[in-house]
């Protein structure tokens, strides 16, 4: 993964992000030797999110198929969320 350092990012702005992005499709942005934020493509950010999706979809095929969940009321689920 690319680093690019807080002050090549305060020096050179967008270029140094686009810079990064060049070698792979992420990149760490590190501020005083330690790295805090990463950037990415837009495009390789809403492939990330449908595989988030796609994985909270097969969780919850998941519990179904095992039995895990509960059917009730809205009345019924409102009051179990009270009493927890």
């Amino acid at each position: 993964m690319s680093q690019i350092s807080a002050n090549d990012l305060k020096t050179k702005g967008v270029a140094a992000i686009e810079a990064a992005l060049a070698e792979a499709p992420e990149a760490v942005v590190s501020v005083r030797g330690k790295e805090r934020f990463v950037v990415m493509d837009i495009a390789h950010y809403h492939y990330l999110r449908e595989c988030e999706l796609d994985a909270a979809l097969a969780q919850t095929r998941a519990d179904l198929a095992a039995g895990r969940f509960t059917q009730e009321s809205p009345e019924a689920h409102l009051a179990r969320l009270d009493t927890l």
